[in-house]
């Protein structure tokens, strides 16, 4: 693809310095359920991600150790993308998982928040530098986002940096 760019999981490979309250998974994922396509509603604005619209992260299950993750977006009009791999970390009931694009460094990927249906999901590092809102459609009802918010506020999240992403419905 075009202008391999770093995508979130990559730059997830930041320590994780203590905070007063530490950050807490789900209890557990479905990983046949997360797979699929998935629309970035919201994030923490990344430099890997700079001038993207219209992002997605498509999670492919596989036979193999690994889930298949593809992230893409419209920068300067083109599409651009990373293909990469995730791996569950043992004993987190598939709630967090090191996602690799470029072996062999593997970024944290906690899964934080996440709709019973598996309509949305809220996934950052425990450090809570990386933040981003997924959703199935490319849209969300207000009162889910402002619910996420207050969850993510609790959760000691510096809500003034999350910024909406656009995508072709809103």
């Amino acid at each position: 693809m075009h202008n391999v760019i770093l995508w979130l999981p990559f730059v997830l490979l930041m320590t994780t310095p203590s905070h007063a309250q530490e950050l807490k998974t789900v209890a557990s994922v479905d990983l046949t359920r997360y797979a699929g396509l998935w629309f970035e509603i919201a994030s923490f604005p990344q430099r890997f991600q700079k001038g993207c619209e219209f992002t997605t992260a498509t999670y492919t299950g596989t036979d193999k150790d690994y889930i298949l993750v593809e992230n893409k977006c419209i920068r300067n009009r083109k599409p651009t993308g990373i293909r990469g791999k995730a791996f569950v970390v043992k004993g987190s009931n598939n709630a967090k998982l090191k996602v690799q694009f470029f072996w062999p460094l593997r970024g944290k990927y906690w899964i934080i928040d996440l709709a019973d249906d598996y309509s949305y999901a809220v996934v950052s590092h425990p450090n809570r530098k990386y933040l981003w809102i997924l959703s199935r459609t490319s849209t969300m009802p207000d009162a889910v986002f402002q619910g996420i918010k207050d969850r993510l506020k609790e959760k000691g999240f510096d809500l003034t940096k999350l910024r909406l992403t656009r995508q072709r419905d809103n």
